[in-house]
């Protein structure tokens, strides 16, 4: 019997490539990803019938494809262009948040009367086109990341959600800058003389909190006692727990911007409005 190749047996045939599935998220993620607004404006805007998805009306909680056509009502972006942003020059012995142990928030400090006269958002300077405190401001109001009740400086207090969520969403990295007075050892003054490089060196890379490595920050002296220091994050405590563990002693700490946006001349227990063309 003569075998021909050429007419054998056909084998199995190869498997089909695996169809690859669109990697879906919840419709609120997803707009505060796209920089919309944050997820809680997102699920008040789809609750009012505000966003369509590839033209259908949104339904609360719907899953979307990262290809999804998202549009948002006229009414949502004029409601969002009403919230403030609001930065105020904290003193010590206020908590950042929520009152507690008997301290007040730093939002009560928030009224017609602190408003700062130097802001170019006050009525008194900009007239007409100046922004009025009301109370309706403090609706919603909320610090974007702490300053510790024996900390002064600049704090953020927003409504806007889409300012909340760049300057301490998961994936932020903007820099915030302090100001920190710090002594070393038992001597109160010349801590810069005797403090060893080695260590500033782990100030800036080298030291971990909570058993994860902290983010490379920048530590520089300003004088014989005091650190500026730059953070692209925000641990708790982190700036006094860093400097502990490198024989520091935090005696002040003051922090005089976050991104672009600096402390300037706001006065102590003063506020002023975000102006429309600051960017943090």
């Amino acid at each position: 019997m003569i075998f021909d190749k050429n007419h054998a047996k056909p084998g199995p045939l190869p498997a089909a490539a695996p169809v690859a599935t669109p990697v879906t998220a919840r419709l609120n993620k997803r707009m505060a990803e796209l920089g919309l607004c944050s997820r809680r404006e997102a699920d008040e805007w789809i609750d009012r019938g505000w966003v369509h998805v590839n033209g259908e009306l949104a339904r609360m909680g719907m899953q979307v494809a990262p290809d999804a056509k998202i549009s948002v009502d006229k009414k949502a972006k004029g409601q969002q262009e009403l919230r403030v942003t609001i930065l105020l020059n904290k003193p010590m012995g206020y908590v950042s948040g929520q009152a507690e142990d008997g301290h007040e928030p730093a939002v009560s400090l928030l009224n017609e009367s602190s408003h700062w006269p130097g802001d170019p958002l006050h009525p008194a300077t900009a007239g007409r086109h100046g922004v009025r405190f009301v109370p309706q401001q403090l609706r919603g109001l909320a610090p974007a990341g702490r300053l510790d009740i024996d900390s002064v400086g600049l704090l953020v207090l927003t409504q806007d959600g889409r300012v909340a969520r760049h300057l301490i969403g998961e994936d932020s990295g903007v820099e915030k800058e302090y100001l920190v007075r710090v002594t070393f050892g038992d001597e109160p003054t010349n801590a810069m003389g005797r403090f060893p490089p080695e260590q500033l060196a782990r100030l800036r890379h080298g030291l971990e909190l909570d058993g994860k490595p902290l983010l490379p920050a920048k530590a520089s002296w300003q004088n014989e006692e005091q650190l500026r220091i730059v953070l692209r994050e925000g641990k708790k405590r982190q700036i006094r727990r860093m400097c502990e563990l490198v024989g520091l002693r935090v005696v002040g700490l003051k922090r005089i911007r976050i991104g672009q946006v600096s402390l300037g001349n706001l006065p102590v227990g003063q506020w002023r409005y975000l102006g429309p063309n600051e960017r943090f």
